[in-house]
């Protein structure tokens, strides 16, 4: 892949220190983190160390204050792993939980927690979706009630990732009549009556720790209320922007990985009396998917290039999150098809791309959903 037209050395630099990690500390071992259905936490800790974790936080956090086309360089590199349980894992606290903290989080909450946050002392996880809404925001019924000297959150959060073994929750409660009367709150893992309900098995990501949250009276002081109280559904909606070019990273990523490994082994397997790739189908399919992939790329730079520069691209990043999601199955099923039977059995990469492909197109915003974000912003 050629690099893009937004790149700088220090992107460069970034990729490199990345590639070297995953070569050293996720590739040889994440096979037994996906029969364990974990991230061990040391690892998460080193990446902490190597200065990682806090790429767009503050500076007296231990952030690096990089811009949003930094922190796609880093999602992206991140997504040259073939183990996509480790990816999530890593961006749901960096891109889809923590920064909640950062956009609205006070400076004593900051202190308290972000330190940590970016050290990897501290994983976070997001509490939005529900057994009864999902893509939905608006539809969430777990509540908040001011009581006292603080609030009582009770109700059911589903598919939370790092759901099991984070330390620090960010939970989207109604505080309200209105359908988007909403908060943020911050909930520790200690606090009583907050448990996990059950880790849940799925399909893919299975070195990602999936859990199903329950909140039965979970008694929070007033000071862990995160940003404006009737405020949180559009701090959800703004760290959708962030979010979903994490996932369209992943995509990208994918779509490289599988394109990488059909290519190596279309040139050396025989059939039919010579390789795969003398067989034109097979060339020509290729090529136009890795076409597509670069294309997606682009787009994807173009969109991170854009919040560097203040613009409001809910439809673009609507229709990159649409794209990648599709593209990414279209590509990682077809070149799963061009391993043949190799490519259906387990442990091998290609399948674990096939398997893991399949929710980016569900997950942070199903397809169907992001199709009508654009088509009512026409």
């Amino acid at each position: 892949m050629q690099d893009s037209i937004y790149a700088n050395p220090d992107h460069e630099l970034l990729r490199d220190q990345v590639a070297r990690f995953i070569a050293r500390e996720v590739e040889p071992h994440a096979q037994a983190w996906e029969e364990q259905g974990c991230v061990p936490r040391d690892v998460l800790r080193r990446m902490g160390q190597a200065g990682l974790l806090g790429l767009m936080y503050e500076s007296a956090y231990g952030g690096a204050e990089a811009d949003a086309l930094t922190n796609l360089v880093f999602a992206e590199a991140l997504s040259q792993s073939t183990f996509a349980g480790f990816i999530i894992t890593v961006l749901v606290h960096t891109d889809m939980a923590s920064p909640h903290l950062h956009h609205a989080g006070s400076p004593a909450q900051k202190e308290k927690y972000l330190r940590q946050v970016v050290s990897g002392e501290l994983v976070t996880a997001v509490g939005i979706t529900e057994p009864g809404a999902g893509s939905d925001v608006a539809g969430i019924r777990t509540s908040a009630r001011r009581e006292g000297d603080g609030w009582v959150l009770n109700g059911t959060k589903m598919f939370i990732t790092n759901g099991v073994h984070a330390g620090l929750y960010v939970i989207a409660a109604k505080t309200g009549s209105g359908k988007r009367d909403m908060s943020m709150f911050i909930v520790e893992k200690s606090t009583p009556g907050f448990s996990v309900g059950r880790a849940l098995k799925k399909t893919g990501w299975l070195s990602s720790d999936t859990a199903e949250l329950i909140l039965d009276n979970v008694r929070i002081p007033a000071a862990n209320l995160l940003g404006e109280e009737g405020k949180g559904f559009y701090s959800v909606m703004k760290n959708f922007q962030t979010e979903r070019i994490a996932l369209a990273a992943m995509a990208v990523g994918h779509c490289q990985q599988a394109l990488k490994l059909t290519l190596d082994h279309v040139r050396q397997r025989q059939a039919f009396g010579d390789v795969l790739w003398s067989q034109q189908t097979i060339r020509q399919r290729l090529s136009m998917l890795d076409a597509r992939t670069r294309a997606a790329r682009q787009f994807m730079y173009h969109c991170a290039w854009r919040v560097t520069q203040g613009h409001d691209i809910v439809q673009d990043v609507s229709m990159l999150k649409a794209l990648t999601g599709e593209l990414v199955n279209e590509v990682v099923q077809t070149c799963q098809q061009f391993h043949g039977g190799m490519g259906y059995m387990r442990e091998t990469p290609i399948e674990r791309l096939w398997r893991d492909a399949r929710v980016l197109a569900i997950g942070g915003g199903a397809t169907e959903v992001m199709l009508e974000e654009v088509a009512k912003r026409y």
